[in-house]
């Protein structure tokens, strides 16, 4: 564990470090929510913790546990795919308290088929819905897909299928600040080919941007974070194993690089 070497102790993306932003944020009187509360009835000054379990669900297991010993609920937005799909992570998530949520890339799965996309939409939330009772889902982005899954919301309407939410949809982004951990940086917004809004720049504009996570603790000391987040996490980047810590580190690192040639292709195309 990185607790144990003290040389170590100011890495990023740590669950130490991790730790670290909950106290910070909790001890500045910040509101933890599910999305799905939010939705609801926001708090005045609060955040709303997204975890989007891409792969390697167990590392989202070890992050519920370190929020429930804090009595902190987050949401988690869990994929289809083998690599995210675990059903004993999922129950065991949600005997804590947290949200579970659907992590959609149907139109991307189905290769554009709308109406393909739409029935696999229905039977996946199904599936999940025998686990929980999901209220609201998230968009993956599928970076080297040529489908963005949210165009599906062009022919259909996710309220017909009881969904209250969808973050790039339905939280307003001029009241709600977005942080996000994609490309394990907190200024990925540059290297991302999806999850970015459109307010990024007048963010930018008043300087609010991180580039660690200790960027953000010291902006919430300062009172200088933003009183409404949506803070996204992607659980399989945080740990305090070091083997597995660097293998992330080297493996975001090439990926940034591939993502940010083919947002440059694309802008050519």
């Amino acid at each position: 564990m990185f607790a144990n070497k003290p040389a170590l102790l100011d890495l990023d993306f740590t669950l130490t470090t991790y730790h670290q932003l909950l106290q910070a944020l909790k001890s500045n009187g910040f509101a933890f929510q599910l999305f799905e509360d939010y939705m609801h009835q926001p708090e005045l000054r609060t955040v709303v913790l997204r975890h989007d379990v891409d792969k390697w669900p167990h590392y989202a297991l070890k992050m519920a546990r370190l929020e429930h010993a804090k009595g902190i609920r987050g949401t988690y937005y869990f994929r289809c795919m083998p690599a995210s799909w675990d059903e004993s992570v999922m129950r065991q998530i949600a005997e804590m308290g947290h949200e579970i949520g659907y992590h959609y890339e149907d139109l991307t799965l189905v290769d554009g088929d709308h109406g393909q996309a739409i029935r696999h939409f229905e039977q996946q939330l199904s599936r999940l819905r025998e686990l929980y009772p999901v209220k609201t889902i998230c968009m993956h982005g599928s970076p080297r897909s040529r489908y963005d899954s949210r165009d599906l919301w062009k022919h259909y309407n996710y309220r017909d299928f009881g969904i209250i939410g969808e973050p790039y949809f339905d939280l307003d982004f001029s009241r709600v600040f977005y942080l996000t951990d994609t490309g394990r940086r907190w200024d990925g917004w540059k290297v991302s080919v999806r999850d970015k809004v459109t307010q990024q720049q007048e963010w930018i504009n008043q300087g609010l941007v991180f580039r660690s996570t200790m960027d953000i603790i010291n902006a919430i000391e300062q009172d200088r974070f933003p009183a409404q987040a949506m803070i996204t996490i992607h659980p399989q980047r945080w740990t305090d194993s070091p083997l597995p810590w660097a293998k992330e580190l080297v493996f975001q690192n090439i990926k940034n690089l591939g993502k940010a040639a083919l947002i440059k292709l694309r802008k050519q195309a």
